[in-house]
């Protein structure tokens, strides 16, 4: 397997894993208001803050597979 081909299934991996958090803590968080809608604040500061860590986390990983590719280059 080239380096290029494996560099993609990183990249891929990188996508979808901080996507698949991201869809599964948004449903927490939607499932947590319908069951208890006066604990609005808490879950909506909670929910913000873990999908920034996850997109934050993307971010990174998206750049250093770009550091990667770069240095195959």
């Amino acid at each position: 397997m080239s380096r290029n081909i494996a560099l993609v299934i990183i990249f891929g991996f990188c996508i979808l894993g901080p996507a698949a958090v991201f869809a599964m803590a948004s449903s927490a968080s939607i499932t947590a208001l319908g069951r208890n809608p006066s604990s609005a604040p808490k879950i909506f500061t909670a929910m913000i803050i873990a999908l920034f860590f996850v997109e934050a986390l993307a971010i990174i990983a998206m750049l250093v597979v770009f550091q990667l590719f770069s240095a195959s280059a």
